[in-house]
């Protein structure tokens, strides 16, 4: 870990747990680089997300019974 790591204490349910350390042994990395890897991950996926929403802020909205023509109107249902 780096000098910039910071210490936490996190509990995880026991299977997951073992399954982290199965993770970690059998990649040869520790449970520390794993969970950090997934939380990165999974916070890069929210800023995606968040990118997407924004973009898409100004497109008009449907009612639900528009949606529903729409894809009748389509084919799609």
């Amino acid at each position: 870990m780096g000098e910039a790591s910071k210490r936490s204490t996190i509990y995880f349910d026991p299977q997951l747990h073992a399954a982290l350390r199965l993770k970690a042994a059998h990649s040869q990395r520790s449970v520390s680089a794993i969970v950090n890897e997934a939380v990165r991950t999974a916070l890069a996926e929210d800023q995606e997300d968040l990118a997407a929403f924004r973009q898409r802020a100004t497109e008009p909205t449907l009612s639900y019974e528009e949606l529903l023509n729409d894809l009748r109107a389509h084919g799609k249902l």
